[in-house]
């Protein structure tokens, strides 16, 4: 009976390793991050789907399954930072700060960083903040960092976050000229004062 419960378990958790994984591929190759023929892309949804199935990401957030699966993937680490076979490598996501003051000026600020291991958390939170589908927490996150960006300059009245992301464009269309575009996804206003 042990041995039984043991082999389900590990099939269990292979399981959910490998919808994960697959889930990333699916994932990226639906937005077309890959040479591989955008004619392709309604395949690659139909796979992201099953596997947003098969993990229980598309049932509701108070949905009890979806709570026990989602604690044991995250307490498990399955989709935490790496993917199956590599180091997760996040989207051109970018976050720019406008200080404004009380005399009309705006100034523009990037998130500060001391190091380059530094730098690299900060790119894979800018990602992260990107794929949080809870609001309150992506918000709590962008003001946190601009919370600090404001310690520096104090005399601002506010500060605006922007976020978003580049998208680079795909071999066929760089042949023709094309360059990244800019893409904008959310805009927060904070007052610190």
């Amino acid at each position: 009976m042990r041995r039984r419960f043991y082999l389900t378990w590990f099939l269990l958790h292979f399981f959910l390793i490998l919808a994960v994984s697959f889930h990333s591929v699916f994932q990226d190759l639906a937005l077309g991050l890959s040479w591989l023929s955008p004619f392709s892309e309604p395949l690659w949804k139909k796979g992201e789907k099953l596997t947003e199935n098969a993990t229980g990401v598309s049932l509701k957030d108070s949905n009890p399954v979806r709570q026990v699966a989602t604690l044991y993937l995250y307490s498990a680490g399955i989709p935490a930072g790496y993917g199956y076979f590599a180091p997760n490598i996040p989207n051109s996501t970018k976050l720019v700060f406008e200080l404004h003051y009380d005399d009309g000026r705006i100034e523009y600020e990037l998130p500060h960083v001391n190091d380059t291991d530094a730098g690299q958390r900060l790119i894979t939170l800018l990602d992260y903040i990107g794929q949080t589908d809870y609001e309150p927490l992506r918000q709590l996150i962008v003001k946190m960092l601009a919370f600090s960006l404001w310690q520096t300059h104090s005399d601002a009245s506010s500060v605006r976050a922007v976020y978003g992301y580049i998208k680079e464009p795909t071999l066929e269309e760089a042949r023709t000229g094309a360059t990244e575009e800019y893409h904008l996804l959310y805009t927060y206003d904070f007052k610190f004062r």
